[in-house]
């Protein structure tokens, strides 16, 4: 059997992910050292939470706070106009920027933002 790594965290654990697309989620726990061996299984919850830090969202609600007293959430209201307002909290976490654009999918009660990236339009 292979030795253990050291899991990865941060930039590198979102470059080996992005390199290892083609793998199902338990493989990709695996080589970035999400495994315990004495389990022989991996450790998703703790690769899902590496991921989610990495991304930029933290998982402590008391760091979450944006400096004016009101903290992110996953919940949004349709405002009077019409428009959902996504904050900039998000936006941030994702790299966005002025420009950036979105396919937007409609399902039955739902709706899905996909992200336009250069490779997209090129196909």
């Amino acid at each position: 059997m292979s030795e253990a790594i050291a899991p990865l965290t941060g930039k590198a654990l979102l470059q080996k992910v992005k390199e290892s697309g083609n793998l199902n989620k338990r493989e990709q726990a695996k080589i970035c050292g999400y495994y315990s061996s004495s389990k022989d299984s991996a450790n998703l919850t703790e690769f899902y939470e590496a991921l989610i830090q990495a991304s930029g969202i933290p998982l402590d609600p008391e760091s979450s706070k944006d400096g004016r007293g009101r903290e992110p959430n996953f919940r949004v209201t349709v405002h009077k106009n019409g428009q959902i307002v996504i904050g900039s909290t998000y936006t941030e976490s994702m790299n966005l920027v002025p420009g950036d654009e979105f396919e937007i999918k409609l399902g039955y009660k739902h709706i899905q933002l996909r992200q336009l990236i250069e490779e997209d339009s090129q196909s």
